[in-house]
């Protein structure tokens, strides 16, 4: 993907020792949620790095490559309701929650993972709450 768009899902390594703790970056998601079609920053790090800080940082360099590189005007992110811990950070982000909660279709029927939450920022809030 990062060779036929020049983006993607980047690997995020901590700096100190060099492991890999996981990636960060934009997708497009092929499930049909309420957004779509669109690019969503997403995140993925493994368990011992959360609540450090990076995620949000790294989510930051990615919109940043979202709006002042690719030129998107919007980005969007969503997560499992109970997914507090990204929920945050979307809002950390400055993303907005646009009120339009969806069951994922890619989750099972009766799993508590189903309902997810919707975010989004635009380049515009984006701008005025970055920089």
């Amino acid at each position: 993907m990062i060779e036929q768009r020049g983006w993607g899902l980047w690997a995020v390594e901590e700096i100190a020792h060099g492991s890999f703790i996981g990636f960060v970056g934009l997708h497009t998601p092929k499930a049909e949620i309420p957004s779509a079609p669109c690019i969503e920053v997403g995140w993925r790090l493994a368990k011992e790095y959360w609540g450090k800080g990076y995620a949000n940082e790294a989510a930051s360099a990615v919109l940043y490559v979202a709006f002042d590189q690719i030129q998107c005007t919007e980005v969007f992110a969503f997560t499992a309701l109970a997914n507090h811990r990204s929920e945050r950070l979307m809002q950390r982000l400055h993303m907005l929650d646009t009120g339009q909660n969806f069951e994922h279709p890619d989750v099972p029927v009766g799993n508590d993972s189903r309902e997810h939450v919707l975010y989004k920022l635009t380049r515009m809030h984006w701008s005025q709450h970055s920089r």
